[in-house]
């Protein structure tokens, strides 16, 4: 899996799996939170939810706990109040629209990849894509 091939690179990093949000903030380089109630959530799991990963949400406090320097990121959508709060993901630490930004590059250079018909593999086969039609 994931965790077992990150565990072979021997890059410096540490991995640390914990479900203990002070542990996983201590000295931390960048806090990272995916969204948990901003993708159409039905009302009668949200407060199941909400229970569920409170506890988990990116306060100040726990920024604090990261190291000076942290930055702070959300693939977006984000609600504040929720995964982070509103002075986490609207302050000085924060990347989230830079983030966006990066992304939506990476996008476009993959569409103008695909609209230019770039679909060779390393050995120039591009027989798989024989079926797409643009």
């Amino acid at each position: 899996g994931v965790l077992e091939e990150c565990a072979t690179i021997n890059n410096g990093c540490n991995l640390v799996v914990t479900e203990d949000v002070e542990e996983a903030a201590r000295d931390a380089d960048v806090i990272y939170t995916d969204s948990w109630m901003s993708y159409g959530i039905l009302p009668e799991l949200q407060e199941q939810r909400m229970k569920i990963f409170e506890p988990l949400r990116v306060t100040n406090e726990v920024m604090q706990l990261a190291k000076k320097d942290a930055i702070f990121m959300n693939c977006l959508p984000a609600m504040r109040g929720h995964e982070q709060t509103a002075e986490v993901i609207d302050g000085p630490q924060s990347v989230v629209f830079d983030q966006a930004e990066n992304r939506m590059h990476t996008i476009k250079a993959l569409l103008l990849y695909v609209i230019n018909g770039n679909f060779k593999n390393n050995e120039g086969d591009s027989s798989a894509f024989d079926n797409f039609q643009f």
